[in-house]
């Protein structure tokens, strides 16, 4: 059976890709901050019948992503990782110039560094994969597009996708895809932009797009959901 390690995993459009993967059979290794909201979600999932394991953490510390790498391990490897936890830097967002150095440091560090230590602790599964080891990197349209306010989410986004480009050569052996979801109502984004109330996708109608990414199987790259599901 295939085995997945996702962050972010207790709600928004990581919960919806766990839900995703369970429906089709996946394992999952499953991996959040907060161990409540985990630990439903990861019941949640178990009902269509795969195996799942919430290890709650901070990816940002390299303990837990050995935690993450391991779990997947006993399940019999490693055949996706979804690098989706992120942090925003500021909530809400602000302009660069009240940007903290610490918020930035915090964007970097959950979006860019912890995601490159994930990486490198699970290649050895990655490479064993009998179905071809994938690296999901969700990325954001702020990584592309000068948004104000979206600075360093952005920035932080951008070396994101730098990292997975870097990585699709280096490792020619695995598909390494940077996704863009689009906008999505999620936790999130609400935090983010606190007064924008505008109706958005849920993540379960983004989830899809990931799907079709994993059943094609293209070549590494850079993705929008969009494109994938035809919505534009």
């Amino acid at each position: 059976m295939a085995v997945a390690v996702i962050t972010g995993a207790s709600k928004g459009l990581g919960r919806a890709l766990a839900e995703a993967l369970a429906r089709q059979g996946w394992d999952l290794v499953l991996s959040a901050r907060s161990a409540d909201v985990l630990k439903e979600s990861a019941e949640h999932v178990a009902q269509y019948g795969t195996r799942v394991v919430a290890v709650p953490g901070d990816v940002t510390d390299a303990a837990h992503r050995g935690e993450l790498v391991a779990a997947a391990g006993r399940l019999g490897g490693l055949d996706l990782l979804v690098n989706n936890a992120s942090a925003l830097g500021a909530e809400p967002l602000v302009r660069l110039e009240g940007l903290s150095p610490a918020g930035l440091r915090e964007a970097l560090e959950t979006n860019v560094v912890a995601p490159l230590g994930l990486v490198q602790e699970a290649l050895p599964l990655l490479r064993a994969s009998r179905t071809g080891g994938t690296v999901v990197a969700v990325s954001s349209d702020a990584a592309t597009t000068a948004y104000e306010t979206w600075g360093g989410y952005g920035a932080s986004k951008a070396a994101l996708d730098q990292l997975a480009a870097v990585l699709a050569v280096e490792e020619p052996g695995l598909r390494v895809w940077s996704v863009d979801p689009g906008d999505m109502q999620t936790d999130l984004y609400a935090a983010a932009v606190p007064d924008d109330d505008a109706p958005r996708p849920s993540p379960g109608s983004v989830a899809p797009a990931f799907l079709r990414l994993l059943e094609d199987r293209p070549a590494s790259g850079r993705y929008e959901a969009t494109t994938l599901l035809g919505t534009r």
